[in-house]
């Protein structure tokens, strides 16, 4: 499925993360945001390499696009991006939404984040670009939501035009899935059946050679 759109103005969710692996949290948070902000589409952008963390167990930039692959594969409403994977260099997310906009110029792009998340957002690699260049859409979580991040965020262009959207509180990590794989316990309902399938398949985050993952 293409990252291109027809010429209209679409309205893109950029969901970006490391899918160390992906779960169903993940495919619940897109889902969610494509229905309550209306969108046409949600990127998955799996980070190439994060700027600000070593990640636990990583099988790679290019492991970890596949198994969003795998993850998204099954509903329309969502295109696995390379973009991060692709280049080389930390993934700073205004990098990205640049070649985005260079992409698809007439889209409208709505960066996706969990409400702690965004609250960090001054942090990050040219705050203000990222603002420019898309629209918070932020899942309220933990009591916080946008109220709380547009004060935080007070000052910076665009922090004002923050869309929020109710997001229920799923209790599953990718750290809870990989700690599981590796104690060869179970992670069907955890992860898509095609990604519980692809791990016990490739080995990924197993301890031993010789654990062994259900499905």
């Amino acid at each position: 499925m293409s990252v291109v759109g027809s010429g209209q103005r679409d309205r893109v969710g950029i969901l970006g993360g490391a899918f160390n692996p992906p779960h169903l949290g993940h495919l619940w948070l897109a889902q969610e945001a494509h229905t309550r902000l209306g969108l046409d589409r949600v990127l998955l952008v799996p980070f190439g390499e994060p700027p600000h963390r070593v990640l636990d167990a990583d099988p790679g930039p290019r492991e970890r696009l596949r198994l969003a692959q795998i993850a998204a594969s099954d509903d329309e409403r969502l295109v696995v991006s390379p973009l991060e994977t692709n280049r080389s260099g930390p993934s700073y997310m205004a990098d990205t939404l640049t070649l985005l906009r260079e992409i698809e110029p007439a889209a409208e792009l709505m960066l996706i984040l969990g409400a702690d998340q965004a609250m960090k957002l001054r942090s990050w690699h040219e705050p203000e670009q990222v603002l420019e260049l898309a629209r918070l859409a932020v899942a309220d979580r933990g009591g916080v939501g946008r109220d709380d991040v547009a004060a935080e965020l007070d000052g910076l262009p665009g922090a004002d035009e923050i869309e929020g959207f109710e997001m229920p509180r799923i209790e599953i990590s990718s750290t809870l899935v990989r700690a599981r794989v590796a104690a060869g316990l179970p992670i069907r309902y955890l992860v898509p059946d095609a990604v519980a399938e692809h791990i016990a398949t490739t080995g990924l985050y197993r301890a031993t050679s010789s654990a062994e993952v259900a499905r």
